[in-house]
């Protein structure tokens, strides 16, 4: 009996001498919390462009031997949930995040309408919010009103501005004329291009020829085509989200809708938006892009094929994977886990990411790309602010 507890005994002190050493070594972690889609209309957005990126970086962080704060090398581990493309989901997610699981940092939702929705309780709990998969032009209000947040896709000007631009080059060039069908989804995202879209249009000189919007997750777009088409217009141009991006794609090829510039939304710049059409993608535009010359995109799209066995989006993954890294030399730079030293690190710093340099003293980066276009299975950015760009915009010839 003596024996018997005797051996218990040193076992227990070998486990406690052990959670001294190696074992408290393997507590000291930062966690992480992650809320978006996982299933509704924007799930397969999020695990094209979201998901894997936080895998990406963790991985690369954790091989590394984790982020040095203060004293310590601190490893990642990640406290996931779905959000089901609601607002009152992510919200939901947030406050468990922040109350039950406790955990130290939180990754921006996906969407724009999600970052919004899911803004003030983030601020609430005094998280630092990096969205990096939403366009809207509230940014400077949203910073100034939730000054932990900061915005890096560009706003829904920009991106609107980047399209008329390149449409008013080609006008003048005569590649094509001044007929425009314009579409688009009907929510945060969609509503806001569109708002900034018109009256740049306008403004160049375009012509509206056929316009209307239509609900997130809609699942026959065929009439949307069937209809810009009979309007003959020289560029059709859609504000869309991944779904109806493919739906719309898929029913200008089926139609035979062939218009000198065809531009849809989020999911253009997609992997398995050229697999899918082939060479019908050369020639297609859409929001976004990158400049796959350029070093630090290079080796992030190398290290992403590398580590995850797939390429990533020709857009927003870079930047989604840039903001978590602006993130992990935010929480180096403050020397600690006090989100409102990590919040004042971001606002001041200048940090070394896949898509360059990047600062936000007013809380938002202004060096976005714009447009992008495939060519040969690259989706390559042909209009930016404040970037380089791949190439110049031409006209699609076909299906």
């Amino acid at each position: 009996m003596l024996r018997r507890s005797f051996i218990t005994l040193a076992a227990s002190a070998a486990v406690l001498a052990g959670a001294g050493t190696s074992g408290f070594a393997q507590e000291e972690t930062i966690k992480l919390g992650a809320s978006a889609p996982k299933s509704g209309p924007l799930a397969g957005g999020a695990a094209m462009t979201h998901w894997p990126n936080i895998q990406l970086w963790m991985k690369e962080v954790n091989d590394a031997g984790g982020l040095k704060v203060g004293d310590k090398q601190m490893k990642i581990e990640l406290v996931e949930y779905d959000d089901k493309t609601s607002g009152e989901e992510a919200i939901k997610n947030i406050q468990r995040l922040a109350t039950v699981d406790e955990v130290d940092f939180l990754v921006a939702p996906y969407s724009t309408g999600l970052n919004i929705a899911a803004a003030p309780a983030i601020a609430r709990y005094g998280y630092p919010q990096i969205a990096t998969t939403a366009a809207t032009d509230g940014v400077k209000e949203f910073a100034e009103r939730w000054p932990n947040s900061f915005w890096m896709l560009g706003t829904s000007t920009q991106l609107a501005n980047g399209i008329v631009d390149t449409i008013s080059k080609m006008k003048e060039k005569g590649d094509i004329g001044n007929k425009v069908a314009l579409v688009n989804v009907a929510d945060a995202f969609g509503l806001e291009l569109i708002g900034a879209a018109k009256p740049a249009l306008e403004k160049a000189g375009f012509e509206i020829v056929y316009e209307t919007s239509y609900p997130l997750g809609t699942q026959d777009l065929a009439p949307v085509i069937s209809q810009a088409k009979a309007a003959a217009p020289d560029a059709f141009i859609a504000f869309s989200y991944p779904g109806d991006t493919f739906a719309l794609t898929e029913q200008a090829q089926v139609q035979g809708f062939d218009v000198p510039v065809f531009y849809t939304g989020v999911g253009t710049a997609f992997p398995p938006f050229a697999k899918r059409f082939g060479d019908a993608a050369n020639g297609i535009m859409g929001i976004g892009g990158i400049n796959s010359s350029d070093e630090n995109v290079k080796g992030y799209l190398d290290m992403h094929k590398a580590d995850l066995g797939s390429d990533p989006d020709f857009w927003a993954s870079a930047t989604t994977y840039a903001g978590l890294q602006i993130l992990g030399q935010a929480i180096e730079k403050a020397g600690s886990l006090d989100k409102a030293a990590v919040v004042e690190a971001i606002k001041t710093g200048t940090f070394d990411t896949v898509i360059g340099p990047v600062s936000m003293p007013n809380n938002v980066n202004e060096k976005v790309w714009t447009v992008g276009q495939w060519n040969n299975g690259v989706f390559e950015a042909v209009a930016a602010e404040g970037m380089p760009v791949a190439a110049e915009p031409a006209k699609k010839s076909g299906w």
